[in-house]
């Protein structure tokens, strides 16, 4: 490691700097508190307008709003975009601002996270441990219940209006029946794209606003999974109730196929409900675990979807949802030019267990947590295949490199392990995963939470199953390191509780030399490491020996190519310049388009101006976007010194992946760091009664990484100690770190 990356953190900041924190000049927090007053009026006033939508009294304010802006540049396309998408563009600029005035507070949170008494948090209070939506947290059940109380009021007040509407006209009841179902199946499309509105907002891997509530992308993934149920559950009946009205009136096959120029074009619908139906089909579990690839392949489908969407409902429908479109669109065109970058590979290292350790290079101010994970492609196994995996690395431990460790699971990473154990004894120089060879390693990413939570905490439980002891094993580091440094660290005391099928898994643990970071650890640190074998009935080893490395491997780095900071917590001003350029393009573009095209033309056809507002869309994120992108990346290429990464990466990964060091670090970690017990599971019941009983009144945060099953049996155990409600007793904040797609 780099004797300076100690000293130099790109988390935290010196005791000097933590003073600093704390006497922050009154205009900065001034500014702070107003961008944050500001973000909430925005947030609520917009969400008040949604879900008051359905009320007569809100059709009526929309309507006057839309005559009174109607002479506009824009329009009425205008006034609806900036009543339902406007808001979260602004949004994403006051994050953006917030994010720059709120920088260098790593230390200030962790403070802020340590209090003098263990309080309830909804974030980390798990309710629902079992059923459908797996580990729910009480504030995501309450946003569950809220989507569910919109939906249902909505349904009902639309369903009054109409039915108030047909008492009106003297028509026979058969056809009011016709009329009732094609007016349901209107309503439920109506809620469908209001339901839309935040479904592209979690799956934006870099999102601004995930960084702005700190929410990491493989939590707010799951949010996204049960909005799109919901929101392809609506518009199903959408469509259905439609069809069922046409065909009881013996015209089905004549109005799907209608594509009208004035109103909506039905056969576009169509179109982009099918591919909705089979894009939604495959994300269902038992599908999307069996045969993942079609599942990736077939959700590329919302390309599909969404354009003809916009063809269905004309430009100024698709208003409402165009917001959180256009900031997905924005990350996905800043990944995929993250993506094209090749990185070179320090050193790989493959355990008995078959498990693969890669060591990549990374520019020195690149920020990451010990709680981030990347997505990696290697080329020579797949042009198309993204797989995620956590980081195994502390950013303290270099600043020139993060590592990943892979778990043999399927044939993607069987052929990785086999390249790997096919390299001859010094030929590294030959190995195909050099960027100038054939085969390359891409990366997206690190992704993950703001600040790194795990340092808001005194006392630290990190139960694992399996692989899922990687991203814990940077923590240590992470922790370690500051200790050693005398950084700013609350943690006191950490429990381990790692649960493996084989013994020859152990051998992950000499991916981390806990003496050699840090000698004196135990007069600050209290580590219990608990483990357990439970396919193995008795050690299948001589105590004190484990098995040795099948092979490590270190590569000369030539092309010093290195991950680029375009994504994740990259560079904050360059990524705020790259919104709020894309953003008025975006507007700009609209603009000259009525301006020179739709106004001089008398272009009324609904759908057509659908399909300009997407090109509007798209061009602003290429053009606009796309020449911020190329001076962040030159500003990028021309700031690194990219001799000084040669040097410092390959120094980095000479201390970092020595074989001979992962071997001694092995025998001294698992038997030094606590018991190993051998044909049976954890008991958490028991664990979690014997901490309540020592620790006493006190703030624990919990961190599960592993199978379903294990997070719901922690989070039960979690549930079951808070709910006692002792008052000396610890209180247990549940968080999880296993990333599903």
């Amino acid at each position: 490691m780099d004797e300076l990356s100690a000293h130099q953190p790109l988390l935290s900041t010196g005791a000097l700097e933590t003073d600093n924190v704390k006497k922050k000049p009154f205009l900065l927090l001034l500014i702070k508190r107003t961008l944050k007053v500001l973000l909430w009026v925005v947030f609520l006033a917009w969400v008040t307008i949604m879900f008051l939508y359905p009320a007569e009294f809100m059709q009526k304010l929309q309507r006057k709003w839309i005559l009174a802006t109607e002479g506009t540049v824009f329009g009425i396309s205008g006034s609806i975009f900036l009543m339902f998408s406007g808001p979260i563009l602004i949004i994403a600029i006051l994050s953006f601002a917030y994010i720059i005035v709120s920088a260098g507070e790593e230390d200030y949170r962790e403070k802020k996270g340590s209090k003098k008494f263990p309080r309830f948090r909804l974030s980390t209070f798990p309710v629902l441990v079992e059923g459908p939506f797996g580990v729910v947290s009480a504030a995501e059940l309450i946003g569950i219940l809220l989507f569910t109380a919109y939906v249902i009021w909505a349904l009902c007040a639309y369903t009054f209006q109409d039915l108030n509407l047909l008492s009106k006209f003297e028509i026979p009841s058969k056809e009011k029946s016709y009329f009732m179902l094609e007016l349901s199946g209107l309503r439920l499309g109506t809620i469908g794209l209001f339901c839309m509105v935040f479904l592209f907002l979690p799956i934006s891997r870099g999102s601004i606003l995930l960084r702005l509530v700190d929410i990491p992308f493989e939590q707010a993934t799951r949010y996204h999974v049960w909005l799109g149920h919901l929101t392809m559950v609506l518009f199903t009946l959408h469509g259905l109730f439609y069809m069922v009205a046409w065909a009881l009136q013996g015209k089905l096959l004549r109005e799907i196929f209608q594509w009208k120029d004035i109103g909506v074009a039905i056969f576009p619908g169509v179109i982009s409900l099918v591919s909705g139906l089979f894009l939604w089909v495959t994300t269902l579990n038992p599908l999307r675990r069996k045969y993942f690839e079609l599942f990736f392949y077939t959700h590329q489908l919302y390309i599909v979807f969404v354009v003809f969407l916009a063809l269905h409902v004309g430009d100024f429908i698709f208003c409402i949802v165009a917001g959180g479109i256009f900031l997905f669109l924005l990350d996905r065109f800043l990944r995929f030019w993250q993506s094209r970058k090749s990185v070179d590979i320090i050193s790989a290292t493959c355990f008995p267990c078959g498990t693969v350790e890669l060591v990549l290079s990374k520019p020195k101010n690149m920020r990451y947590n010990a709680l981030s994970f990347i997505f990696l492609q290697m080329r020579e196994l797949s042009w198309l295949q993204w797989h995620p995996f956590s980081v195994s690395s502390s950013p303290l431990d270099g600043k020139y490199h993060l590592s990943i460790l892979i778990k043999v699971l399927g044939e993607w990473t069987r052929n990785l392990r086999d390249n790997i154990l096919n390299i001859p004894e010094g030929h590294q120089e030959e190995f195909p995963f050099q960027a100038h060879s054939k085969t390359m390693a891409f990366v997206e990413g690190p992704y993950g939470h703001e600040s790194a939570y795990h340092l808001m905490y005194e006392n630290l439980i990190l139960v694992a199953g399996g692989i899922g002891i990687s991203p814990f094993l940077a923590i240590l580091r992470d922790i370690l390191h500051r200790i050693k440094d005398q950084n700013s660290c609350l943690t006191k005391r950490i429990v381990i509780v790692w649960a493996v099928k084989k013994s020859k898994e152990l051998s992950l643990l000499s991916s981390i030399d806990v003496e050699s970071i840090c000698p004196s650890f135990s007069n600050k640190l209290q580590l219990d490491f608990q483990t357990y074998i439970t396919q193995e009935l008795e050690p299948t080893l001589e105590e004190g020996k484990l098995l040795q490395i099948t092979k490590s491997h270190l590569f000369p780095m030539s092309n010093a190519s290195s991950i680029s900071g375009l994504v994740g917590t990259g560079n904050n001003i360059w990524f705020g310049i790259y919104i709020i350029i894309s953003i008025i393009g975006f507007a700009l573009l609209l603009g000259l388009m009525d301006l020179f095209y739709i106004k001089p033309f008398s272009i009324t056809c609904w759908w057509f101006k659908g399909l300009l507002f997407v090109v509007c869309m798209i061009t602003s994120v290429f053009v606009f976007g796309g020449l911020v992108v190329i001076s962040w990346h030159i500003w990028e290429r021309s700031s690194s010194n990219e001799k000084c990464v040669v040097d410092k990466a390959n120094g980095d990964a000479e201390k970092y992946n020595n074989p001979m060091v992962h071997s001694d670090a092995c025998e001294r970690n698992h038997f030094s760091l606590g018991k190993t017990q051998y044909g049976q599971r954890p008991n958490f019941k028991e664990i979690f009664g014997s901490i309540s009983k020592c620790w006493g009144h006190v703030d624990v945060g919990v961190i599960v990484c592993g199978p379903p099953n294990l997070l719901s049996s922690v989070a039960k155990e979690c549930r079951s100690q808070n709910i006692r409600g002792e008052w000396n007793r610890p209180f247990f904040h549940f968080h999880t770190h296993s990333f599903d797609l």
